[in-house]
């Protein structure tokens, strides 16, 4: 985008050589529109396996199903309730109430059904332990399996699968409202 702007501005801030036109000659003013998009931070550990990302007042928190699950289980291990207080305190602290939603991720390998089974269980899982955590924050917790419907990145590069994208696209997400 930015490459397309700083072209646009230089033709359209560039002196250019005017014809000889005619005294009293009018022509069509045309407006310059240009698209402008959001800028969405994303803060990553430096293990990569958590991240936080804020667009307005929306918070993403996505933690790697590698850190959560073993692989094809839906069972949270110990090291990931220790990881799902700290997400519940950030929302205890941070949240300004109300929905809370829980987002299920795969990567691309498996069937569909498989993949959007395995990420319901997997949100379901988080969501029971955060209704423990959350008790009395004053949130209604929703639980959603994407499968891998929303990758984070793609999964395959010129056709080659590239495991680093695939382990991030493997996650599971808490999205919640950060007080004004």
């Amino acid at each position: 985008m930015f490459r397309s702007l700083s072209l646009a501005l230089t033709l359209v801030l560039a002196p250019t050589p005017q014809p000889s036109t005619p005294p009293g000659a009018t022509g069509a003013v045309e407006d310059l529109v240009l698209p402008v998009e959001d800028i969405i931070g994303e803060v990553e550990s430096l293990d990569g396996t958590e991240s936080e990302s804020k667009q307005g007042r929306q918070v993403t928190v996505a933690l790697t199903s590698d850190v959560l699950f073993a692989l094809d289980k839906w069972q949270l291990t110990a090291k990931a309730r220790q990881r799902l207080k700290q997400v519940a305190e950030k929302v205890t602290a941070e949240g300004a109430g109300g929905v809370v939603k829980i987002e299920g991720h795969t990567d691309d390998q498996g069937s569909d059904s498989y993949n959007v089974t395995l990420s319901q269980r997997r949100a379901q899982a988080v969501q029971t332990v955060m209704r423990g955590l959350l008790g009395g924050a004053g949130v209604t917790l929703q639980a959603r399996g994407y499968g891998e419907s929303r990758p984070k990145l793609p999964n395959l590069v010129d056709g080659k699968p590239v495991e680093k994208n695939r382990a991030k696209n493997r996650r599971v997400e808490i999205v919640f409202t950060a007080k004004q």
